[in-house]
């Protein structure tokens, strides 16, 4: 182990309740079919999955089960149909095979439970005596109040949606004609959105590895966690020679800070403090609210695509905020704008401050 360069990361073994995930996000959330990605960032900021498995009776799930394979999830099929007998089945296969894991791999040094389900309970407190750090993962709506203050972290599946990455823009109608390889005009159209595209992925790395608290985030840790999202990632492919030259391009852009580390050549890397282009940011937040409001408030839903037509490219993940209600919560302790819950609604509303 020693002068591996990931002995200090967690390695995650993920073992997910998929009938109680997938039931969740579709009546709770309106997702179908549960997508995996959200959690799997998360945990990637965290530490290396060594084991990921789904417990379901697969007949079910058809569609969920191709998107599994190709997330290299370990299908665990438990029949529903050969009688009431083997109703949970599922849940007691699952919580069979976390213990001998706890057991049998010594490596292993935190279980990500995926479920809602209160009868995980007596499994999360055996982890943890034997000293495996236990992550909850579920939908809110569906989580039962006993499960989360017994683990030491438990992820809202909600959240995680929130602060997941946008969605790729639309590729170009097939009538539309193509750029030449090679040309200006695909150089101007391809360059900025990679650029932008590569600081996203950087700060919202960033951005996790700093919630977690534990200590600076080194350049080194920071490119595995990335690489843990993203295997394929290469800043070669970006126009930098190499991670510690995007980091410096990025330092140059203020979308984050670099000082030195422990080591030569691994530097801290950190959001600026005070930076003027987040203050903008923030202006622009209340110029939004101040110009939509006209002495009343506006929900919070649909205020990002206002945002963004006054300032195309918009992203809070640039400013290190895991989602946009984080940015105006942040807007709002900084006495930029005044929010409040609207609870017939179901939202925040926003008020010039």
């Amino acid at each position: 182990m020693a002068g591996n360069p990931d002995e200090r990361d967690e390695r995650i073994a993920l073992l997910l309740d998929y009938e109680n995930l997938a039931i969740g996000a579709r009546e709770g959330l309106g997702v179908s079919p549960f997508d995996l990605t959200p959690v799997a960032d998360a945990l990637a900021v965290r530490g290396r999955v060594v084991a990921r498995r789904a417990y379901a009776d697969w007949s079910s799930f058809d569609e969920d089960r191709r998107l599994l394979a190709r997330a290299q999830v370990e299908l665990i099929d438990i029949p529903q149909r050969l009688g009431g007998s083997r109703k949970n089945a599922a849940d007691i296969k699952m919580a069979v095979d976390a213990i001998e894991i706890a057991y049998e791999r010594s490596w292993v040094t935190t279980f990500a439970i995926g479920t809602g389900d209160s009868d995980f309970t007596p499994l999360v407190h055996k982890l943890r005596e034997l000293d495996k750090r236990v992550i909850g993962i579920g939908v809110a709506s569906s989580t039962s109040r006993l499960l989360p203050p017994a683990c030491d972290e438990f992820l809202y599946y909600d959240r995680l949606l929130e602060a997941a990455a946008p969605p790729p823009e639309p590729a170009p109608e097939s009538g539309a004609p193509a750029a030449v390889a090679g040309s200006d005009a695909e150089t101007a159209a391809t360059t900025p959105d990679d650029d932008e595209a590569v600081g996203r992925l950087v700060t919202r790395t960033l951005s996790g590895l700093a919630r977690q608290g534990d200590g600076a985030v080194l350049a080194s840790r920071l490119k595995r966690a990335i690489l843990r999202q993203d295997p394929t990632f290469d800043e070669a492919e970006h126009g930098f020679r190499g991670f510690g030259e995007l980091l410096r391009h990025l330092q140059d852009q203020r979308i984050v800070e670099l000082s030195t580390g422990l080591a030569a050549g691994d530097p801290e890397v950190s959001f600026p403090e005070n930076e003027p282009a987040e203050d903008d940011a923030f202006r622009l937040l209340a110029q939004t609210v101040g110009d939509l409001a006209r002495g009343g408030s506006v929900p919070l839903s649909g205020l990002k695509d206002q945002v963004r037509k006054r300032r195309p490219g918009f992203s809070e993940k640039t400013y290190g905020f895991a989602s946009f209600l984080s940015f105006a919560k942040a807007a709002r302790a900084r006495g930029v704008v005044r929010m409040a819950w609207d609870e017939s609604a179901g939202d925040w509303r926003l008020q010039p401050a």
